[in-house]
């Protein structure tokens, strides 16, 4: 169950932009302010989600050598990445990458391509950001006849987020990572390892989730048979493939016995999804906690929906006192699915907890 949303459209902005509040048979055009919203707002709530967590990496922002940032909207040139920068006072000479219209899958994504940055830079450090305002993808409460199903489950479960960190790659030379300042270390530790990333499309599902944008905004379908096409596909299209190279190199052929020997990320889509995972990995009703948690306390928030679960995972292991910030297991993957049906699976190994100040 969904107890609380946080959202950026309030009562106050849908009275001073009545084109927003439409519904019925003919949408209005709204296009315009939908966007002019999005533009200015995702920037500060990006930039809001980085500083929190640069101040917990405890570096100095000099160290940011690049920067991955996915809104699903907001289109503008140059992108909101570029305000981003501004906004957190990081080097002109960052590398950007801006990416849009990725939706749910969109945080898997962001890690496979930070992932591959650190590991082909030396010494880099990657700022991913994820951030969604849905100003677009809201529209008024049509009338009954003319109820477009799919938007108001939409609106039932999608809420506003951001999230960020930090990715790097420990030093090939073996020299020891931080930086010194007044003669004092300052270490960075990890608190995840990315250790493969896999995308595919699941067959037969081009028709279960996409929108449009459209001059009344994104107009959004969501199947029926979401749930079942990814929860039936989930093992052998995504699980098999990107765990085979974990699994062959470390002795983990008890994983593939019992999904219950990983962790879990997984993006809270809703519960019907959650649950149809649930049972077709035949996991125990705990796995999914740190999802079911984040979808509880903030609803579905698109692309930053992962970033938040890897948060609410390392948070809850500690205060559980469990041996690893991967509730006490090593392995685990998470798994982020949108349109296409797109899945991003990222293979993870947590760090003992033991280790974290």
């Amino acid at each position: 169950m969904i107890e609380k949303r946080y959202m950026h459209v309030n009562e106050e902005i849908l009275e001073q932009n009545p084109s927003m509040n439409h519904g019925g048979e003919k949408m209005v055009s709204s296009l315009d302010v939908r966007l002019d919203m999005e533009i200015m707002e995702i920037p500060k709530l990006g930039a809001e989600a980085a500083t929190k967590a640069m101040d917990e990496w405890g570096q100095p922002k000099s160290r940011i050598t690049h920067l991955v940032f996915h809104s699903t909207l907001g289109t503008v040139m140059p992108g909101v990445d570029y305000e981003l920068i501004k906004l957190l006072g990081l080097s002109p000479s960052v590398k950007r990458f801006m990416l849009y219209h990725l939706g749910c899958y969109g945080g898997g994504t962001v890690l496979r391509l930070a992932k591959d940055l650190a590991e082909n830079n030396p010494g880099s450090r990657v700022l991913v950001v994820c951030c969604e305002i849905m100003p677009s993808a809201f529209h008024g409460p049509p009338s009954l006849q003319h109820a477009h199903l799919d938007i108001l489950t939409g609106h039932a479960i999608f809420g506003d987020g951001a999230g960020a960190v930090i990715v790097g790659c420990v030093d090939p030379s073996g020299g020891t990572n931080g930086v010194v300042e007044r003669g004092v270390r300052r270490y960075e530790q990890p608190l995840f390892e990315i250790h493969s990333a896999y995308q595919t499309v699941l067959p037969d599902s081009e028709d279960a989730v996409g929108g449009r944008l459209r001059e009344a905004g994104l107009i959004y379908y969501l199947s029926k048979r979401l749930s079942n096409v990814v929860s039936s596909n989930i093992d052998e299209c995504c699980l098999v493939e990107a765990l085979g190279a974990a699994i062959n190199n470390n002795n983990n052929n008890d994983i593939y016995e019992d999904w219950n020997s990983l962790f879990w990320i997984v993006h809270p889509a809703g519960r019907p999804i959650l649950d149809k995972i649930d049972a077709k990995l035949g996991l125990n009703k705990e796995k999914l906690r740190a999802s079911r948690n984040v979808l509880r306390d903030y609803g579905n928030m698109w692309s930053s929906s992962v970033l938040f679960v890897l948060d609410e995972m390392r948070k809850g292991s500690i205060a559980q006192r469990k041996t690893t910030t991967g509730e006490g297991f090593e392995w685990g993957v998470l798994l982020g699915f949108g349109p296409g049906v797109t899945v991003e699976t990222v293979v993870l190994r947590s760090v003992p907890t033991t280790k974290l100040k």
